[in-house]
């Protein structure tokens, strides 16, 4: 039986999954893998934020989180817009600035080295402290070297939500939110070196109730400081809005279930050796947690987020979006892979095909599991074959997809992936909706293979035209120069 993923692929990806002769000639000139980013659909992503924040009548902005991709391409397009970008890193943040981002544009979050802040503090961004020793260190930089004030935004974590009975997990990042004594005495000490810009929260999980008690708790926390006489603006909700990646909610729903009927061993298994993602068989009854992203979510990105503004709070019995416009607060997000949603593909090249133990086939491609890590991050789509619509097919066929590397573990997906015709060495096969997170964060070098280059592709007219990341400005298509 067949258990399809099949990824959904819309608006300019699907069209650009039609150019055949394109993907292969990109392929042929730049090897395999190789990377394809679609800057007109971040500007896309954007805006559709920016009409969340117009329906609730909120201020605020909406930093792209970088690390969720490096491509240069996609950094400049969203320098072209309003939007502004979160930088986690020295090297981001130098990035974001030669992409045309000016400072009051930037964020500055995750751990941070020394040189790292003082850059920041010196072009203005804001920093978004995850502790009050990081807050003393940047206010020590501020005064050594003579720098106006630096806005602040202190990230709080572990919220107890007042009234309701919401799980509540552990984080390494943020300022304890039931003991802000010490926050509040940095902040005094040095008024000088430091402008508390707001509150911030990131939390790492899909579920509203826990976003809902930290938004409630930030907002409590503004109070609270507008009654310190100090005047913070904003509060910056953090990223996690999510992707759907696959396009049929059933196809989800039976694959899970039958993975668990696969791990009792009542039907033949579904994964490499039985792989069970988390889920284990102890004496007939299934243990474990599933280890997977939700993949189908009808819920996410914009839609996510003018749900969780819509959300009443459990103490306060108001929607979040109505009392953070009441407090004259400003909302920031920081998305990252929900602005990149349909924002790129990774293409690979068949190299082998060949059965495998007990019937199976065997797929190998000119990639490995660090090109497209959709196993590191739990997610499981299938891959569009380009070109799989040719006549005479007659699948469908259950394959593995294996890497280059000369590890027992370099598979792409440790699931068996469904094509509806068999490839031939030499066929494309195409991952989409990989721009966020899967084609180039894990990326590397071991036993010297090389990574994959990335190409910006976009349309001028009917046309589709392309060039390097590193080459792409937008100054280009304004004038009509591409």
């Amino acid at each position: 039986m067949a258990s399809y993923l099949e990824a959904r692929v819309e608006g300019d990806l699907r069209a650009l999954l039609q150019q055949h002769d394109l993907l292969r000639t990109l392929v042929d000139a730049f090897g395999s893998p190789l990377n394809l980013v679609l800057p007109d659909q971040l500007v896309g992503n954007v805006e559709a934020f920016r009409a969340v924040h117009r329906d609730h009548r909120l201020a605020g902005q909406i930093f792209f989180a970088h690390k969720a991709n490096r491509s240069s391409a996609l950094v400049r397009e969203l320098a072209a817009t309003d939007a502004g970008i979160d930088v986690a890193s020295l090297g981001e943040l130098q990035h974001a600035l030669g992409a045309g981002f000016a400072g009051h544009r930037i964020m500055a979050t995750g751990p941070k080295s020394r040189d790292f802040l003082w850059l920041a503090a010196r072009v203005g961004a804001v920093v978004n402290a995850d502790s009050t020793a990081e807050l003393t260190e940047l206010a020590g930089l501020v005064a050594a070297h003579g720098l106006p004030p630096v806005r602040v935004m202190a990230r709080l974590s572990g919220f107890s939500p007042a009234g309701v009975n919401v799980l509540v997990r552990a984080s390494r990042f943020g300022i304890p939110a039931d003991d802000l004594g010490p926050l509040w005495e940095v902040l005094e000490k040095y008024r000088d070196e430091l402008d508390l810009h707001g509150f911030a929260y990131h939390l790492d999980t899909v579920g509203l109730p826990e976003k809902i008690a930290a938004l409630e708790g930030c907002l409590r926390v503004l109070d609270e400081a507008l009654e310190r006489g100090l005047n913070p603006v904003a509060v910056d909700i953090g990223g996690g809005f999510g992707v759907n990646y696959l396009a049929h909610g059933a196809q989800w729903e039976q694959w899970t279930t039958e993975l668990t009927s696969a791990v009792l061993g009542r039907t033949p298994p579904l994964t490499w050796n039985g792989h069970g993602y988390g889920l284990r068989n102890e004496n007939g009854k299934v243990r474990g947690v599933l280890g997977l992203y939700p993949a189908y979510r009808p819920l996410t990105g914009a839609a996510y987020l003018d749900r969780l503004l819509a959300s009443e709070s459990p103490s306060l019995r108001r929607p979040l979006g109505s009392l953070l416009l009441e407090s004259m607060g400003e909302l920031y997000t920081e998305p990252g892979r929900a602005l990149l949603d349909q924002c790129g593909v990774v293409l690979t090249r068949v190299e082998e095909v060949r059965p495998g133990p007990g019937g199976d086939l065997l797929i190998r491609v000119a990639a490995n599991a660090r090109d497209i890590s959709l196993e590191e991050h739990g997610v499981l789509l299938d891959p569009v074959l380009v070109g799989g619509d040719r006549p005479g097919g007659d699948g469908p066929y259950g394959v593995y997809l294996l890497g280059n590397l000369c590890l027992e573990s370099d598979l792409i997906t440790r699931r068996k992936v469904f094509l509806p015709t068999l490839p031939s060495p030499g066929d494309l096969l195409a991952f989409p909706n990989t721009a966020g997170y899967f084609m180039d964060f894990s990326a590397g070098r071991p036993l010297m293979q090389p990574t994959a280059q990335t190409i910006a592709a976009y349309r001028d007219g009917g046309s589709w035209l392309w060039c390097l990341d590193e080459q792409y400005w937008p100054v280009d298509r304004r004038e009509g120069t591409a």
